[in-house]
């Protein structure tokens, strides 16, 4: 790989991973200064020449996230303007994923609108990690490439989980259940289903199983975990009906408000978490929390995408 002719850049949302990226790739990270005026005004300074280079910008959206944002955008903004001759935009989590659809009237299609400010700022392709749905690649008239971090899960699961062949693939939601039953049938083992009633948003009602996990090491999966009081209440359910150990396995960890307190409380044996958003401080307070490395991944497609290689082969493949 010409390492002239790539700039590797990082906003602040997720220094840690840039720099795993960055050092799996032989190269440093950019010279970029982000900060922030008295007033609360983004400034973004780039410290050396990315013209005619190919300019890779990693920022994913967690915490601060509508300053990420924006940092994000004003620096995709600022390599146009300096004349980068190809700007990608790497989210390994997407903000705004969960506004993908018109789900009552007057709701915003928030997904989509990223989308268009991410185009019109100057980014001309985005590399994303397991969307929360996969649509939201057509709000896009650049090229994205979605990831999937199941060849990574797949890994966890025969290397870390224990009697792992006596497990069952539960999905806790309807929504999963593609995920779920994808990953069921790799490892060649058996599926359920738990389906949730909701009152109200990030709340739910009752949960009732769908299938036998008497005697076996239930496997959650999920591509989000946010407060968590889903996955708390779904290991509650697997252990009543007779679990011998539940494990969740989840791709984004957003774990915000009460989160940690939930795991801790909890019947989970163990949350695994991938490291798209950060969370080594989390870790300090919750010692249920597990991480799976995913930096070797996105690094491995932005050498592919570099060098004009094919992105699919990571789709079903584990990178080392």
């Amino acid at each position: 790989m010409s390492s002239n002719s790539i700039r590797i850049l990082a906003g602040n949302s997720h220094p840690a991973l840039a720099k795993l990226i960055a050092k799996r790739l032989g190269t440093d990270l950019a010279n970029v200064t982000v900060s922030k005026y008295s007033n609360q005004e983004t400034a973004v300074t780039i410290g050396e020449s990315v013209r005619d280079e190919d300019v890779f910008i990693i920022q994913s959206g967690c915490g601060e996230i509508n300053d990420h944002l924006m940092e994000l955008l004003i620096m995709i903004n600022a390599c146009k303007t300096a004349s980068a001759r190809r700007i990608t935009a790497v989210l390994p989590c997407f903000p705004y994923a969960r506004q993908d659809k018109k789900d009552k009237s007057r709701a915003p299609i928030s997904a989509k609108l990223v989308a268009n400010m991410l185009t019109v700022a100057g980014a001309d392709h985005v590399i994303t990690m397991d969307l929360h749905a996969s649509q939201i690649q057509g709000f896009f008239d650049r090229p994205v490439d979605n990831l999937y971090g199941e060849p990574s899960v797949l890994r966890y699961i025969r290397e870390n989980i224990p009697d792992w062949k006596n497990a069952i693939i539960v999905s806790p939601d309807a929504g999963g259940a593609k995920r779920a039953t994808s990953i069921a049938d790799y490892l060649d083992l058996d599926f359920a289903l738990i389906h949730k009633e909701r009152k109200k948003a990030n709340e739910v009602s009752r949960m009732v199983l769908v299938g036998d996990v008497k005697d076996k090491v239930a496997i959650l999966v999920d591509d989000m975990a946010d407060t968590c009081g889903t996955l708390g209440l779904a290991a509650k359910t697997l252990m009543e009906n007779g679990a011998s150990a539940v494990y969740a396995i989840v791709i984004h960890g957003v774990l915000s408000g009460k989160a940690l307190d939930v795991i801790n409380d909890s019947l989970l044996t163990r949350v695994v978490v991938t490291n798209t958003i950060p969370h080594a401080e989390k870790k300090k307070l919750c010692p249920k929390l597990d991480t799976i490395d995913v930096s070797a991944v996105l690094a491995e497609a932005i050498r592919r995408t570099h060098n004009g290689e094919s992105v699919s082969y990571l789709f079903g493949h584990a990178t080392i």
